[in-house]
C-alpha cells in the first residue's frame, strides 16, 4: 500500500524509529517485540539496529552497559545481524576501554567495526589493525590514529 509519502513500509520504519528514540526502559524489550513482529522483517531489523546503535553508542562506557546489553540480548535472539551487532558493540567497548580483549576477535569482527576501532585510542587495537585490518581504508585509519597518538 502505497501512501502520499511512498510505501506503508517507508511511513511504519520512521514512526518505529520516532517510538524507539522516545522508548522507556521499562518499555524496551515490548516495543522491540512488536517491531520486530512487522511483516517486514528486514524493515524491522533495520528499525531495530538503528535502535540498538543509537542507545549502545550512549551506554558503552556506562554502569549501565551490562545490564542493557543482556536485556537486548534476550530481545534480540534469533536475529543473527542483531546478535552479531550486539556482539561488536560489546566487543568495541572492551576495546576502547582497554578490559581483556583478543586480537583475532577483532580481526573477525566486521568492516563496521574495525573501522570503529581504527579511530580510537587504543593503541594495541590500532597496531593490530594498522597491520592486519581487513581493508586499506581501516589499516590506514588505524596508522592515522596511531600518528595522532604519537605512537605510529
Amino acid at each position: 500500500m502505497e501512501t502520499e509519502d511512498g510505501p506503508a513500509e517507508h511511513a511504519r520504519f520512521a514512526a518505529y524509529l520516532v517510538e524507539l528514540e522516545h522508548v522507556t526502559d521499562a518499555d524496551e524489550s515490548a516495543l522491540i517485540g512488536r517491531v520486530l513482529a512487522d511483516p517486514d522483517p528486514v524493515m524491522a531489523r533495520a528499525a531495530v539496529v538503528r535502535h540498538l546503535d543509537r542507545r549502545a553508542a550512549r551506554l558503552w562506557c556506562e554502569p549501565g552497559w551490562e545490564e542493557w546489553a543482556g536485556a537486548m540480548a534476550r530481545m534480540v535472539i534469533g536475529h543473527p545481524f542483531l546478535v552479531r551487532r550486539l556482539q561488536e558493540w560489546s566487543l568495541f567497548r572492551v576495546v576502547a576501554l582497554r578490559l581483556p580483549w583478543h586480537r583475532d576477535d577483532l580481526l573477525g569482527a566486521s568492516d563496521w567495526l574495525q573501522l570503529k576501532a581504527a579511530g580510537g585510542a587504543n593503541p594495541e587495537a590500532l597496531q593490530v589493525l594498522a597491520e592486519s585490518g581487513r581493508t586499506k581504508r581501516i589499516r590506514n585509519a588505524a596508522r592515522t590514529a596511531l600518528g595522532r597518538l604519537g605512537t605510529g
